[in-house]
């Protein structure tokens, strides 16, 4: 008999819509192509933490069919569910307890952290996986180009609400993310006007500012990125001047969160994650504060973050989901490996898998960005690509 074909499929890093019209359209269109698929459950701690065994473990594994995946795509989240689990980075005390104490040395890598890589390796040859398709962002991206260059055939599909992944200019659950905070955002100019005051609005974006740019483009707010250090004098001089010229008397600017003000630093704080990553300080209560304490004016501040990635996914996300898990089966039925599904100048492709070192895509300040307006750049589009952001590998 011949053998069997097998998918394997997982979702890492912090959740987004889209993520399970991706997994539902892997399926079905593996199906059509005569594969299998095996859902690994929690991200890439699937393949760290699966107990082996003649039968699937059911903490991290999880046969899909198109009987088990019809309704997925109406709800958000990832029903894979999803971890920031770094498999070169896994921490004394959060290894698996059927890893033996002799296996663990060979793994070490510090006295802290141990490289769990063979142990994946393993793993998918257990499973028995021709193909692994990783849907995240730079993070768990990362780790697919370590399996890629150890001879593991995958394909990547970009998702992150903060749109920084290298070679697209576009990532699952960016769409949603900016369609939400429209909304939370009209909707809080009533409290605003109500109360007279000056809003700032705190938005995802550790690195890269393009989830507050484009929120800012469509609310015709004032911004500020991780990308540029901004003049706090300037932009509340500016505030004060929306806030007079308003009817009903009040302004706001939206912030990501990596960003600061000249002679200012965001604080960290908290244990740092498997990729080295600490959690900042607020930057919305903390800029909130210092204008009322430079203006004397009232002021509010309003965390966006978690409801942009929550619920279901807008009509763009959840199309450029189902497309972007049809080509990846394409790539997969030309026997094609070690490339990401993309966006580039607007048209669907697709790309090499981002290279860890790079770190995030950021926001192309002097096309995009007027930092003395704290506006996005609207004008000299035409020809631009959809997205505004041209990326090119």
């Amino acid at each position: 008999m011949s053998k069997v074909r097998r998918i394997g499929i997982l979702t890492g890093g912090g959740d987004v819509p889209g993520l399970n019209s991706v997994i539902k359209s892997v399926v079905y269109k593996s199906t059509e192509l005569g594969f299998e698929v095996m859902g690994i459950r929690r991200g890439w701690e699937g393949l760290t933490h699966m107990q082996p065994g003649a039968a699937p473990d059911p903490n991290y594994l999880r046969p899909l069919d198109r009987i088990n995946t019809r309704g997925i795509d109406r709800s958000g989240g990832t029903v894979l569910h999803t971890s920031r689990t770094n498999p070169l980075r896994v921490k004394k005390g959060k290894t698996p307890a059927h890893v033996s104490s002799q296996r663990l040395e060979k793994l070490r890598m510090d006295e802290t952290y141990f490289d769990f890589t063979p142990i994946v390796l393993d793993n998918i040859t257990r499973l028995g996986l021709d193909y692994l398709i990783p849907i995240g962002g730079d993070d768990t991206l990362s780790y697919a180009q370590v399996l890629a260059e150890k001879g593991v055939p995958l394909i990547a599909v970009p998702k992150t609400m903060d749109n920084d992944v290298h070679g697209t200019e576009y990532c699952i659950g960016f769409s949603t993310a900016i369609t939400r905070a429209k909304e939370l955002i009209n909707r809080q100019r009533s409290t605003m006007g109500s109360h007279e005051r000056i809003g700032v609005f705190r938005i995802f974006g550790r690195d890269s500012g393009f989830t507050a740019l484009y929120a800012a483009f469509v609310t015709s707010a004032r911004c500020v990125l991780p990308e540029v250090e901004f003049d706090l004098d300037a932009l509340v001089a500016l505030l004060i001047a929306d806030k007079r010229n308003n009817p009903s008397s009040y302004s706001f600017v939206i912030a990501s969160e990596g960003a600061v003000w000249k002679g200012q630093k965001v604080a960290e704080f908290g244990e740092s994650d498997a990729y080295g990553h600490k959690k900042k300080a607020d930057i919305g209560h903390a800029l909130a504060e210092e204008i009322k304490k430079r203006t004397g004016e009232d002021t509010m501040s309003s965390d966006l973050t978690y409801d942009l990635r929550s619920g279901e996914a807008d009509s763009l996300d959840h199309m450029v989901a189902i497309t972007f898990a049809n080509i990846a089966m394409d790539l997969v039925r030309d026997g094609i490996s070690g490339r990401m599904t993309a966006i580039q100048d607007g048209k669907y492709t697709h790309a090499p898998l981002p290279d860890p070192k790079a770190g995030p895509r950021k926001v192309d300040v002097a096309l995009l960005y007027n930092h003395e307006r704290f506006r996005p750049h609207y004008s000299g589009k035409l020809n631009s690509p959809m997205f505004l952001s041209a990326e090119h590998t």
